[in-house]
């Protein structure tokens, strides 16, 4: 009987708190155009099905997210550290359906500020369904929170023989810093047979060298109709709902708002291409 009351007070518990908001870091081995395109399209997708979404700009070198979409002038979640501005003065609106912040905004930053942000960051999560980090790693190979690394980690590739050399390198050196851990893969300007072939010579190589397991995110084909989007100000999904970048974004949102989806962080489940 004991037994049973402590595992009902437990699912109680659980019932009580929600579901835990999701954490995903995506790192790019394609231009920055390309990253912040698939960030913005795939953040409001996911707005466009319900999801809760804040997109946090966690570059370094401001050229991140909040740059694209005009707010790398605002406060910072580092302002906040710093005790400059509150918490909801740093988040912005976006007219594509998802909030997002910048991180830091090209500055420096001490220990100090890291675990002020990492507390404010903390508060952020609770209130979000899921987080998305437009992340980069710094010349030591760190990220400015600790918790981007213990997040799910997507590298974005494209098909060419530069980008597939640049995200391999970006997972050997992930895994020399953190260990042994598994990673999403997302092809974008590529056709479900071509970014099948980029992920299956990807995993292989991985497996064999590393030792690190890879899951397929799925793929972005190229589409004008991307750019049209953007300069209209648009996410392709709203602008042009039955182009093929549109279709695919759909998909993807539907994937990374499952919630039995694989947990990049933790656990490495295999999943296709196009699936």
């Amino acid at each position: 009987m004991a037994n049973f009351d402590f595992d009902q007070a437990e699912g109680l518990r659980r019932m009580l708190a929600g579901p835990k908001p999701r954490i995903v870091t995506f790192l790019s081995a394609t231009p920055h155009d390309d990253k912040g395109a698939m960030l913005v399209n795939l953040g409001a997708s996911l707005a466009h099905a319900g999801s809760d979404v804040l997109l946090v700009d966690a570059s370094e070198r401001g050229q991140g997210i909040a740059r694209r979409l005009g707010i790398d002038g605002a406060p910072s979640l580092l302002s906040v550290a710093r005790q400059e501005c509150a918490l909801n003065q740093v988040i912005h609106q976006a007219p594509q359906g998802f909030g997002v912040l910048s991180m830091l905004h090209g500055a420096r930053y001490d220990a100090d500020d890291a675990r002020r942000m990492a507390k404010s960051f903390d508060m952020l999560v609770k209130q979000s369904g899921i987080v998305m980090v437009d992340g980069e790693l710094a010349d030591d190979d760190s990220f400015p929170l600790p918790v981007m690394a213990a997040s799910e980690i997507v590298v974005q590739v494209s098909t060419s023989a530069a980008s597939i050399t640049n995200a391999y390198t970006l997972i050997k050196r992930l895994s020399q810093q953190y260990g042994r851990r598994p990673f999403g893969i997302l092809v974008t300007n590529a056709s479900e047979t071509e970014a099948k072939v980029v992920y299956d010579n990807m995993a292989t190589a991985a497996s064999r060298y590393l030792a690190v397991q890879l899951t397929s995110m799925g793929s972005v084909p190229a589409d004008e109709h991307l750019h049209r989007a953007a300069r209209l100000g648009r996410s392709v999904v709203d602008a042009f709902p039955l182009a093929g970048a549109s279709v695919a974004f759909r998909r993807l949102a539907g994937r990374f708002a499952l919630p039995g989806m694989p947990q990049l962080g933790r656990t490495g489940g295999n999943t296709q291409l196009g699936a």
